[in-house]
């Protein structure tokens, strides 16, 4: 009976948490991208410099290479270690990613920076072959965020993870369950609640709706209008007229795009106020506040580094989040979490005037990092510890204590 073949040795690469770090530290990239690429020319089997390198250029804007770099790497090499924890490990845990965008994933790297878990990455779907078998581990998690085009390899890694010899955190059926067009079929009813429906309309029923037709559906003015899978508001428009839908439609040429009702939530002061928290084994916990005087926010664009009030303000939604804000929302969110099944998730909310919590989005590929700088936000830095500790004891509690594969019913 033949063996099975040997598993390659990973690649070791930089990963993302030292790239986003000097990225957001403003430091130029320049140099160290070409020494990557000079690198990877210099070694035709370089797949590790060719991911980072892939990392740096999508930073730098530039979608395109960073795709053409990724493609490369995955045909040298699906299988990469995160260079820089602590040694011994206590625990090997497998990220099962897709090959795309930063944004196509859940950003683990952070979670895990110089800690004492060794986190390998291992990429699936795409172009990819059916791997037989994965590299030795502790604990597996499923990294991919939700989207449409994740959805097949979710699907299919669900059915493999039933049975799977290790413990597996983040069932890929509950992650397809956060879809936008679904979520809020599945959070109707529950308390203290606000979640906007979704329709999923192709272009040809956009135009209709420009037209006033298919209005039956239960849309109404204003709405919002996004291509599928976009992310950090990347096409997202309000509506007031149904006949600016056309422009929408002449800018674009998405095939098919998500439209839902436009909710005002501005604060009584007349701002725009969007919190993320994370939920880490049933727990949330607080990740930014941003504020804005534009509907779309984001924490970014919202000018928290330039508002030493903004600031001051999200400080004491971190020091106030047990007795305040998790208290008064104390049923939504243990309801939201609940329905959603996940050990580690993301969401974006608000709050709205009459006190329900208006949820936006749920993924468990939502950024989260202590990279913000600590002489204008020190308040952050007590906060993101707590979320990495959480993380880490996820992680070791679940390879401890927990059957392997996926729970029956989840």
């Amino acid at each position: 009976m033949p063996s099975e073949s040997p598993i390659p040795r990973p690649q070791t690469v930089l990963g993302l948490a030292p790239l986003m770090r000097q990225a957001l530290a403003g430091e130029d990239l320049r140099p160290l991208a070409q020494m990557l690429l000079q690198r990877a020319s210099a070694n035709p089997h370089e797949a590790g410099a060719l991911l980072d390198a892939a990392i740096l250029s999508e930073f730098q804007g530039q979608g395109g290479i960073a795709a053409e770099l990724r493609q490369e790497a995955m045909r040298l090499c699906r299988h990469y270690r995160i260079q820089g924890g602590k040694q011994p490990p206590v625990l090997h845990v497998l990220a099962l990613k897709v090959p795309g965008p930063l944004m196509a994933n859940a950003p683990l790297e952070c979670l895990l920076e110089g800690s004492d878990i060794q986190l390998d990455l291992y990429y699936v779907g795409g172009n990819l072959p059916e791997p037989e078998r994965l590299p030795a581990h502790d604990l597996l998690i499923v990294a991919i965020g939700e989207s449409r085009s994740a959805q097949p390899v979710l699907r299919h890694w669900a059915e493999r993870l039933r049975a799977w010899p290790r413990p597996v955190i983040n069932d890929p059926r509950r992650i397809i369950a956060a879809a936008r067009d679904r979520l809020g079929l599945q959070l109707q009813g529950l308390p203290n609640l606000v979640v906007p429906p979704v329709w999923r309309l192709d272009r040809a029923q956009i135009a209709d709706l420009a037209k006033g037709q298919g209005l039956e559906t239960g849309i109404t003015l204003p709405l919002l209008i996004r291509p599928l899978d976009s992310h950090a508001g990347q096409g997202l428009t309000r509506i007031d007229r149904l006949e600016d839908l056309t422009a929408v439609l002449a800018t674009r040429t998405e095939p098919a795009y998500f439209v839902s009702p436009f909710i005002d939530y501005r604060s009584a002061d007349g701002w725009f106020r969007k919190y993320r928290l994370v939920w880490i084994a049933g727990r949330p916990f607080p990740v930014h506040l941003a504020i804005s005087a534009h509907w779309m926010v984001h924490y970014l664009n919202a000018g928290m580094a330039d508002s030493a009030a903004k600031r001051a303000e999200e400080a004491a939604f971190f020091n106030a989040f047990e007795t305040d804000f998790a208290r008064r929302h104390a049923e939504a969110l243990a309801a939201v979490h609940a329905a959603l099944g996940l050990d580690y998730v993301g969401i974006d909310c608000a709050e709205l005037a009459d006190g329900r919590l208006l949820l936006f989005e749920v993924d468990p590929a939502m950024v989260v990092h202590d990279m913000d700088p600590p002489a204008l936000y020190p308040y952050k830095l007590a906060p993101m510890r707590r979320i990495k500790a959480a993380f880490r004891d996820l992680l070791v509690d679940a390879s401890r204590h927990r059957p392997p594969g996926l729970a029956e019913g989840s």
